[in-house]
């Protein structure tokens, strides 16, 4: 059987209609297929590839690590030099008060951690999330999930969870002393990039400290530069009591984090002893890679060259069927009237080179979320074949 054949037969799917895209080689902003098929890729794996496929420094970090050791013991007992270097330097981009990070592996596992630590040190158990936010897959995450045809099927999940309307600032009076955290992404991906305003999530902040509870920003898609901002809680002058990364972190690598004050996680060392714990959160690969990810964002300013290539891609997609385009940076749903519009052009496209995609609770908008080392060439080129993709759809 060929590749294709072998990915239908024995790989787990995820639904009945997969891309089917196959990938030999990726480099920079491209993937390259088997017979010569080449690519732009405008979803950086969602939201992964912040400083583009195979980055060389990334690759340098990695086989260094290689020559040194892989696993060596669960998370969290022997002193590994990429943990404490890239535990570090996460610190180094963040408020003071915000100086201990836990690894793991991917952004559903930080949010398991951040919804752990919040009930641990604030002693209560509601949660508060908001509608068409997406935090993961597994049970803790799907159950703050603000969707519920994707709840539904595995019910009964965590109690005590309730949504509010992201934005909506008549909804932080349902924030109460009962409340032991309130979940938000900083930018609503899924939803199809919805950005909150300065005065919703000062008031949210403030709001969290009158009642005691935790504020914890998912910034698993637009942390790591993706909005211009390191962080995109930067945008809105404030700071969270835990903040959840992945995707970007790592630089092709899987790896993800919670972030807190160190008073904060000390709760998970006693009553009971390993209040959280995992086997290969902080891979030393990983870390190294992720290491290697914060030093190119920095190095290569990348970040500040953000806003130019975002602004340039609005100036270029203009066409009477796009409706309106949303993003904060280089995080960016492009809206037409339908998914029944969309759709075909989103098939043409890749046709063409081009990869884009929708999300999962905004299935009208285009997403277009490049690696931020996306030149302006390769986003005129990208441009022009959505316009082509548009006309021929």
């Amino acid at each position: 059987m060929n590749n294709r054949q072998l990915f239908l037969q024995h790989l787990a799917q995820t639904t009945d209609f997969p891309l089917l895209i196959e990938v030999e080689k990726a480099e920079g902003v491209y993937l390259h297929g088997p017979n010569g098929e080449k690519y732009i890729d405008l979803i950086s794996g969602i939201g992964v590839s912040n400083v583009g496929h195979r980055h060389p420094k990334v690759l340098k970090a990695i086989q260094a690590q290689l020559d040194k050791y892989l696993h060596l013991m669960v998370y969290g007992e022997y002193v590994q030099s990429p943990q404490t270097k890239l535990a570090e330097a996460l610190c180094k981009t963040l408020p003071a008060h915000l100086d201990n990070v836990y690894l793991v592996n991917s952004g559903s596992e930080a949010i398991e951690g951040a919804l752990k630590l919040a009930k641990r040190y604030t002693g209560k158990r509601n949660i508060i999330s908001c509608v068409n936010a997406y935090h993961g897959s597994s049970q803790g995450a799907l159950s703050i999930g603000g969707n519920e045809i994707f709840k539904r099927a595995y019910r009964p999940l965590l109690p005590g969870v309730t949504n509010i309307q992201y934005g909506e600032l008549a909804d932080l009076e349902q924030i109460n002393q009962d409340t032991a955290a309130v979940v938000i992404e900083t930018i609503q991906g899924e939803a199809g990039i919805r950005v909150g305003t300065k005065a919703y999530f000062q008031a949210l902040r403030k709001k969290c400290d009158e009642m005691g509870a935790l504020l914890i920003l998912d910034e698993i898609q637009a942390g790591f530069g993706r909005t211009g901002k390191f962080w995109a809680f930067e945008h809105f002058d404030i700071v969270p009591d835990i903040i959840v990364c992945a995707k970007g972190m790592g630089g092709g690598m899987p790896i993800g984090a919670f972030i807190a004050n160190k008073e904060v996680m000390g709760v998970f060392k006693n009553n009971p002893l390993l209040g959280h714990i995992t086997t290969f959160g902080g891979h030393p690969v990983s870390a190294a890679a992720s290491i290697a990810t914060i030093e190119v964002l920095k190095s290569e300013s990348l970040i500040e060259q953000v806003e130019t290539k975002a602004n340039l891609i609005k100036s270029l997609l203009i066409h009477t069927k796009i409706q309106e385009i949303r993003n904060k940076g280089l995080m960016m749903a492009v809206k037409f009237e339908s998914f029944e519009v969309l759709k075909p052009i989103i098939d043409r496209a890749i046709e063409l080179g081009v990869i884009t995609d929708w999300f999962l609770f905004c299935d009208d908008s285009m997403r277009i979320a490049p690696p931020l080392t996306i030149t302006e060439e390769e986003i005129k080129n990208a441009c022009q074949l959505i316009l082509q993709a548009i006309e021929e759809s």
